[in-house]
C-alpha cells in the first residue's frame, strides 16, 4: 500500500463539476457526510430528466457546507471565474456528455463538453498552479472504460494500448487521458484520471440500461437486447467507485521516474457479469418478468470490459465488493419509492 495515504481533509475546498449528476452527487453527498466544504458546479443541461437532476442537487443544498454554482465548462470565462473567487484545493472534474450510442448522432455536444470543457478545467489549474499562493493540489477526471474499446484481452489493464475507441465518446475519454498528462508534464498540475466500469445504482442516470430496462419492465413493455445477450459488463456499485474516489482525492500522484505527477486508475468490480444473469437479477428485484426483444450488436459497443484492479488494490488497499444482487435490490428500492413520487396525483 502506498505509504502515508490520507483520508480526505474537511480543511480543504473540493470543487466537482457535474456535482447534480449521477457520480458527482453521490462523491459530494459523501464529501459533506464527513464534514466537507464541497463546492458544485453543473449546467443541469436536459441530456435527460431534469427533475432528477434537481432532486439530487436539493439533498445537497439541506447541508450549508455545500456551495451550488449553475455553469457550464465549455464557457471558459465562467471556469475561470469559479476558481478565482473559490480557490479550491482540489478538483473533481465530472462534468461530461455521457453516453456511447448517443455521441454516435450527437458529435458536437461531446467536443463541447468532454474536450473544450476539460481543456477548459486544465487551463484554469494551469493558472492556478502558475500563482504561488494557492495552486491546485490535485487534480480527478473522470474518463472511462470505453477507452479500451474491443480489445480481446482481459482482463482491462492500465497498461494496455488504448488508441483504437469504437465510439466518439471513448475518444473524447482517451483524449481527456492525454491532455491531463500534458499539463502534468509541461505545467505540473498533479493529476489523477479513473475509468469507471459501468456504475449503477440509486440515483442512477436514465439513460443507462438498468435504468430503461426497469422502467420498461415495470411499464410492461419490451426491452431491447443486443447481440442476442451475449454481452459481459464489469457492473460497478455506485458506493464503490466513491469509496475509490474518496481514497484518491487527498492523495496526488507520486512523481513517476520522468517527474510527471500523473496517474490512471481503473476503477470496476473485477467480475464480469453476463448480460442475461443481469437482466434476471433485475427481474427478480422489481419482481416483474420482462418482454424481450433480441438485436445484433449496436455500432459503438463492445463485446465485454473487465477492470484489472491492481494498481488500486497496491496503492489504496482497495477494490470494489458490491455483489450484483446486493446493488440491483438497493438500486430497485430505489426506483419504486422515485417512480411514486414522480407518479401523478
Amino acid at each position: 500500500m502506498r505509504e502515508g495515504w490520507k483520508r480526505p481533509d474537511v480543511n480543504k475546498k473540493i470543487l466537482i463539476t457535474g456535482a447534480a449528476g449521477f457520480i458527482g452527487f453521490h462523491l459530494s453527498k459523501r464529501l459533506l457526510e464527513e464534514g466537507c466544504h464541497v463546492v458544485g458546479m453543473d449546467n443541469l443541461n436536459d441530456y435527460y430528466d431534469v427533475k432528477l437532476k434537481e432532486s439530487r442537487l436539493g439533498l445537497l443544498k439541506e447541508n450549508a457546507a455545500f456551495q451550488f454554482i449553475l455553469g457550464n465548462i465549455a464557457d471558459k470565462e465562467m471556469v475561470c471565474r469559479v476558481f478565482s473567487d473559490c480557490r479550491p484545493d482540489i478538483v473533481v472534474n465530472l462534468a461530461a456528455q455521457a453516453g456511447v450510442r448517443y455521441s454516435i448522432e450527437n458529435p458536437d455536444s461531446y467536443i463541447e463538453s468532454n474536450v473544450i470543457g476539460f481543456y477548459n478545467i486544465l487551463e484554469a489549474c494551469r493558472n492556478s498552479c502558475d500563482e504561488d499562493d494557492h495552486p491546485i493540489e490535485h487534480l480527478v477526471f473522470a474518463s472511462s472504460s470505453s477507452v479500451y474499446g474491443n480489445q480481446a484481452k482481459i482482463p482491462f489493464s492500465v497498461s494496455d494500448p488504448v488508441d483504437r475507441p469504437v465510439s466518439l465518446y471513448a475518444a473524447t475519454k482517451k483524449s481527456d487521458e492525454l491532455m491531463a498528462y500534458t499539463y502534468s508534464h509541461l505545467y505540473g498540475v498533479p493529476s489523477t484520471g479513473l475509468r469507471f466500469f459501468t456504475v449503477y445504482g440509486p440515483f442512477g442516470r436514465p439513460d443507462m440500461a438498468y435504468y430503461g430496462f426497469s422502467e420498461k419492465i415495470m411499464e410492461g413493455k419490451t426491452i431491447k437486447i443486443f447481440n442476442q445477450g451475449d454481452m459481459y459488463r464489469d457492473f460497478t456499485y455506485i458506493d464503490d467507485i466513491v469509496e475509490g474516489i474518496m481514497r484518491i482525492l487527498n492523495n496526488p500522484p507520486l512523481p513517476d521516474e520522468a517527474g510527471d505527477r500523473y496517474k490512471i486508475y481503473n476503477i470496476g468490480n473485477n467480475k464480469p457479469e453476463k448480460l442475461m444473469d443481469f437482466i434476471r437479477t433485475l427481474e427478480n428485484a422489481l419482481g416483474k418478468t420482462a418482454q424481450k426483444e433480441y438485436y445484433p450488436m449496436q455500432p459503438g459497443d463492445v463485446y465485454q470490459t473487465y477492470a484489472d484492479v491492481d494498481d488500486l488494490i497496491k496503492d489504496f488497499d482497495y477494490k470494489p465488493a458490491t455483489g450484483l444482487e446486493e446493488g440491483i435490490n438497493k438500486f430497485a428500492e430505489w426506483y419504486k419509492e422515485w417512480k411514486k413520487k414522480k407518479a401523478p396525483l
